[in-house]
């Protein structure tokens, strides 16, 4: 289960170091600050999750590749990735969202925490790099937003999904598919359909 986690992790950190280069591009920052925005958006999440759960090193402090694998998306995306438009950077946001909530409850049920503390951890990874991503490129965080497509929603339902298939001792990649996958599709299902919470 380790070594899929790593995996996990290393597709999430590129899911999410892609959509920031990206959208530091679309808000015409140069490459360092694509860079910044791309490390932000693909270890912010984590970094407060491991925090605020204690376990130091925090996670890309110990595995360095990390790093250079971000650095290297952060340039190729900024500087060779055209998409056809910006809604396709919705993809790679997704994809980050969905593999990092269910890591941040993966973790965090390692260390015996509640359900609902397993699910905020999940919830807290997969948005918060997201959310400091959009500060730094000077816009209200689409997470906050009225009207917005929902987005910590989908986290939350889908890491209740995992949660739920772990406790029925479904094996642990298919409860972790289940889980990323279900969030995945909510967003883009919430993209597509302009699903949003209800606003006063």
């Amino acid at each position: 289960m380790d070594n899929i986690l790593l995996i996990l992790t290393y597709l999430a950190v590129s899911a999410y170091a892609i959509s920031g280069a990206l959208e530091a591009r679309k808000y015409q920052m140069d490459v360092v600050g694509a860079t910044a925005i791309a490390f932000v958006a693909a270890f912010g999440g984590g970094t407060l999750r491991d925090l605020l759960l204690g376990r130091t090193p925090i996670f890309w402090i110990t595995d360095p590749f990390l790093s250079i694998v971000t650095f290297a998306l952060a340039l190729i995306s900024f500087y060779w990735l055209d998409l056809p438009s910006n809604r396709w950077l919705y993809v790679p946001d997704a994809i980050g969202l969905g593999v990092f909530s269910i890591l941040g409850a993966s973790y965090a049920m390692q260390i015996g925490a509640s359900a609902i503390v397993t699910v905020l951890m999940g919830v807290i990874t997969g948005s918060f790099g997201g959310v400091l991503r959009d500060l730094l490129c000077n816009q209200m965080p689409n997470l906050f937003r009225q009207k917005t497509e929902l987005y910590a929603t989908c986290s939350f339902i889908g890491t209740w999904i995992f949660v739920i298939c772990t406790w029925g001792k479904v094996n642990s990649v298919v409860a972790f598919i289940f889980g990323a996958g279900s969030i995945f599709l909510l967003r883009l299902f919430a993209i597509r359909f302009k699903v949003t919470l209800p606003s006063p």
